[in-house]
């Protein structure tokens, strides 16, 4: 991309849940132009973006882009045979190692990132880390597209990655779990579900507001309400004796595990 010229962005996957978020918070924020982002689509051109660049065919959308987003899923990912030699390669795809997606795409400059579904409204947690061939300009690239989805952070390992798939990328699933569990308990007291529904929804947001408004660490938070010996106090130590924190423990961990299998098999 030669220097003051408009940055060209494709995304493979971009007619997808995360893919499509990513586009939206792109355009919205100013990086791209509609006009200058390509998408992919599989079988059915989707109505979003209308003034952006729809292809099925991923090496048209590569020779149309200077950064190329792959947002496929990890398991369909060695069929994606895309020659991107001299492009700045962002995955966000998990398990897929630095060294693997600069092999099978012909480049040295590929970027290893994982936001999570949040980016749908801007409140991703993104880390990610880059390969040796991987300039500051495309740092400074890297940085913006996932600044504007929420907040990023580069990491120092591959580990730190494969670690986060569980406890960031996977993040917004476990709230949801959790609220999933509370709903079926209100409703099995009585409520009704639309009633449970909102009071548990609510809960959680206020909760993610507070703790981002606060800026706390969430031991402090969760001491406070133990401090009160109140209801809430019984019901945390109540759950924490019933292995609550062994609980999500032991799913990072498979999540962890997961990834570091991925890895080894892509």
């Amino acid at each position: 991309m030669e220097t003051g010229s408009a940055l060209r962005i494709g995304i493979i996957g971009g007619s997808g849940w995360l893919g499509g978020a990513i586009a939206a918070a792109m355009l919205d924020a100013g990086i791209v132009a509609a006009r200058d982002l390509s998408l992919c689509y599989r079988s059915e051109r989707p109505d979003r973006f209308p003034n952006a660049f729809w292809t099925s065919d991923n090496q048209d959308l590569a020779d149309r882009s200077d950064v190329i987003v792959l947002s496929v899923r990890p398991a369909d990912w060695p069929d994606v045979n895309v020659n991107l030699k001299g492009k700045l390669v962002i995955s966000v795809m998990a398990g897929i190692r630095l060294a693997a997606l600069c092999a099978h795409h012909q480049t040295q400059r590929a970027v290893r990132t994982l936001p999570n579904a949040a980016a749908e409204v801007r409140k991703s947690f993104t880390p990610w880390i880059a390969s040796n061939g991987v300039t500051e300009a495309d740092r400074a690239i890297v940085r913006k597209i996932f600044d504007a989805c929420g907040v990023q952070d580069e990491v120092r390992t591959e580990g730190e990655i494969d670690y986060l798939t569980g406890l960031t990328g996977s993040g917004p699933a476990f709230p949801a779990l959790l609220a999933e569990a509370m709903m079926a308990d209100a409703i099995a007291h009585g409520l009704d579900r639309q009633i449970a529904q909102r009071a548990v929804n609510t809960v959680l947001i206020g909760a993610g507001r507070l703790l981002e408004q606060r800026d706390d660490c969430p031991t402090e938070t969760v001491q406070t309400f133990l401090d009160y010996r109140g209801t809430t106090a019984a019901a945390i130590e109540e759950m924490t004796d019933a292995g609550f924190g062994i609980a999500v423990q032991r799913g990072l961990s498979s999540a962890f595990e997961k990834s570091v299998r991925m890895g080894e098999t892509s």
